[in-house]
């Protein structure tokens, strides 16, 4: 079942599912899921004060539970299971590493870059974070988040719906900015890569100063 079925199907339960799962390391497309289901609220399937509960609450339910896998159970564990989900020892100590020397920065900011994202809270609870610090953090940054993708999706179901009859005679022209939006997003993916995998180097660079 597709993703935007399954947001047609169960609606607000999908919403939460999704979004959960992937916080808890699953590769579902969280970002996407938000953005459709934005789409589907300018369209008036969704409403905005229960759609964006069910994303922020699915965000923070799978961060939770991957706070208290890191806290009980550790990094072994955590790197047993990780292996399925992409989660390996060298992507942990990566973010470690920046996680360690600004915690609070990082919580907030990995939200928004896949991968990451799931990462963290597991972090967080392997170094025995101050949990009302990083609750506290990790629910501003799921609020502004997924409230940002949520938004931008309306905005998106909004201006096909206004430019559709113009579009559908000029198929050409929609392929062709359909085709730019892809690139897009395929060029953010691989920033996000480099950005990751970036940071090795610049952790070991500042190891050998230390």
């Amino acid at each position: 079942m597709h993703f935007q079925e399954i947001l047609q199907h169960y609606g607000y339960a999908g919403v939460f599912f999704i979004i959960f799962v992937e916080a808890i390391g699953f590769p579902f497309p969280a970002e996407t899921t938000l953005t459709l289901a934005g789409i589907e609220w300018s369209k008036g399937v969704f409403h905005l004060v229960p759609l964006w509960l069910m994303g922020c609450l699915g965000n923070l339910v799978g961060s939770a539970v991957a706070f208290f896998i890191g806290w009980f159970l550790g990094r072994p564990v955590v790197l047993y299971f990780g292996k399925y989900v992409g989660i390996t020892d060298k992507k942990l100590d990566m973010v470690n590493e920046r996680f360690q020397r600004y915690e609070l920065a990082v919580i907030f900011i990995a939200k928004f870059i896949a991968g990451v994202r799931i990462i963290v809270p597991y972090l967080a609870g392997i170094n025995r974070m101050n949990p009302a610090k990083f609750f506290t953090v990790n629910t501003i940054a799921a609020i502004v988040w997924s409230g940002a993708f949520i938004i931008a999706g309306k905005y998106i179901g909004e201006e096909v719906s206004r430019y559709w009859p113009f579009l559908k005679h000029h198929l050409w022209l929609a392929a062709i900015l359909a085709a730019i939006v892809v690139a897009l997003l395929l060029a953010f993916r691989r920033w996000e890569r480099k950005k990751m995998h970036g940071s090795a180097p610049d952790a070991k660079r500042d190891g050998a100063e230390r």
